[in-house]
């Protein structure tokens, strides 16, 4: 196609006007306030309508967080307490929950208002908690405390503590052992460490400079003077808490001078392997035996918030030819059949352990947050047949 001179003129000009209306268009477009996207999501039987105005109230005391929320057009609200690699989740109707953190620091909790599972508006806060140390060096005054007696069962021996010294059914371990008693711990273990009062057995563990290692702390056992085979055992203690912390209530068997380990046999009635969160609120009861090579078979139990420092409670073993169960504060929590003809070690004499070690393998070391010292504390321990 040709242009004729006066074709192009006027395209000429069609065009300049074509790009000044344009122009004067996208320039009112841009001028248009922006909408909100739609907070409706669609669904089979119509659209959905999100919550609006989630606000929230916070309250602390100490630990404990009581939040109370609120929304328009919300079926019920979620919340999520999150504590270093744990998190706790709860739901109401009313808007209302609790939570008690069990270390100092900042914290994250997620409040979500829902319409259903997967409609829901959110809000996350920080809270700051600030603890009163629980290290004062006295124990607890409330807790679990178990019967006195058991049908089908009688008291053989028990240790209530008395009097102001270990009695003779007790001897100390001095040292660090063999490569930290053979879990590369951190603590030398020390007479100095135990202490005996108004009815309770202290063990602290403490940050101190003694025999080429940064902590110190205690470890008693039976051997040689107190050993069983069945029976229940119940032990009432309190805790300590903090990265890198590592009590234990344990048994080991009577011939592990002629056996070694893991061939005597271990029952673990108790460990905490301390640390926030979850850490300081799970305890540990495990089985390690002989398989060709070392065997273990392990539960745990958890409190729902707080620690195990906060009261007593009583950790449990039933033992007989067939099983051992796992209790904590009489609600059994693991049991393990031990009838095999691999499992003789649970048919043997066992006498007990009782420590607080500081570092190794399971708990690593302690950090800038563990505070010391930190103190375990014994009511009694009894055992019966």
């Amino acid at each position: 196609m040709f242009l004729t001179p006066e074709r192009s003129t006027w395209m000429i000009s069609y065009n300049n006007s074509f790009m000044r209306n344009f122009k004067y268009l996208s320039a009112l477009l841009l001028s248009l306030p922006l909408m909100a996207s739609s907070c409706k999501k669609p669904a089979d039987d119509g659209e959905v309508v999100l919550p609006t105005n989630l606000a929230t109230v916070v309250n602390i005391d100490e630990g404990l967080v009581d939040i109370q929320a609120t929304a328009n057009n919300t079926n019920y609200y979620s919340f999520m307490f999150f504590e270093g690699p744990d998190s706790t989740y709860v739901e109401a109707t009313d808007g209302n929950a609790s939570y008690t953190f069990s270390s100092s620091g900042t914290f994250t909790i997620r409040t979500r208002a829902h319409v259903s599972f997967s409609e829901y508006i959110e809000k996350v806060e920080t809270v700051t908690i600030s603890l009163t140390p629980t290290n004062t060096g006295l124990p607890p005054t409330t807790g679990y405390d178990a019967p006195l007696t058991y049908p089908g069962y009688s008291l053989v021996w028990n240790d209530e503590f008395n009097g102001n010294s270990l009695s003779s059914d007790w001897v100390y371990e001095i040292g660090n052992g063999t490569w930290g008693w053979g879990n590369n711990e951190l603590q030398y273990y020390r007479q100095d460490n135990v202490n005996v009062d108004n009815g309770i057995l202290t063990i602290t563990a403490k940050s101190e400079l003694f025999g080429g290692y940064g902590y110190t702390s205690s470890r008693i056992k039976t051997q040689g003077n107190r050993s069983f085979k069945y029976g229940r055992v119940d032990i009432r203690a309190a805790l300590p808490r903090g990265k890198g912390l590592w009590p234990a209530l344990w048994m080991l068997g009577d011939n592990i001078t002629s056996v070694g380990w893991p061939a005597c046999g271990e029952i673990d009635i108790m460990e905490l392997v301390g640390g926030a969160g979850l850490n300081d609120r799970t305890v540990h009861g495990t089985l390690h035996w002989d398989q060709n090579g070392h065997a273990n078979y392990g539960g745990s139990n958890s409190l729902p918030s707080g620690t195990f420092g906060d009261e007593w409670h009583v950790f449990s073993i039933e033992w007989n030819e067939t099983q051992i169960k796992f209790f904590r504060d009489g609600s059994q929590y693991h049991v393990m059949n031990i009838t095999g003809p691999e499992l003789t070690e649970f048919h043997e004499n066992f006498f007990f352990i009782f420590n607080v070690a500081v570092g190794g393998n399971w708990p690593g070391s302690p950090d800038t947050s563990t505070e010391f010292p930190q103190r375990m504390y014994v009511d009694y321990i009894r055992v019966y047949q």
